[in-house]
């Protein structure tokens, strides 16, 4: 019986170890939409594989877009170059890992950026 709750109890470790890959959120806030698109839910930056993540939460909305990309900026302005990725979708959880290269630290937004456009279509104060 004993030895039955031993392996038990190692399964259930090792089952939830993959969440904790990404379990520690270092800055967060919430998206608003830019013009005249709705965007709204949380996002954070998380340590992600020894790294960071942009982690888009389970309530993350766009209205749609020809081209949605996550970015970053700086007081409020998206900085060129800084796209990691395509939107998979416009609704749910998304995780982003940011290239090795790319420190975040110095950004304090994050955009969900039309890059067809060049126009902001939300972003999030991160804090």
């Amino acid at each position: 019986m004993f030895a039955r709750i031993l392996v038990a109890a190692a399964l259930a470790l090792s089952l939830a170890a993959p969440a904790a890959a990404f379990a520690m959120e270092a800055r967060a806030g919430s998206f608003t939409g830019e013009n005249n698109h709705t965007v709204s839910g949380g996002v954070s930056i998380v340590d992600y594989n020894g790294g960071k993540a942009v982690r888009l939460g389970p309530d993350f909305f766009l209205d749609g877009a020809p081209d949605p990309k996550v970015g970053f900026g700086t007081g409020g302005r998206y900085v060129e170059d800084t796209l990691i990725g395509a939107l998979g979708s416009n609704t749910g959880e998304q995780l982003f890992p940011v290239p090795s290269g790319m420190d975040v630290s110095g950004f304090d937004t994050v955009f969900i950026w039309c890059e067809r456009f060049s126009v902001s279509l939300g972003k999030a104060s991160i804090r």
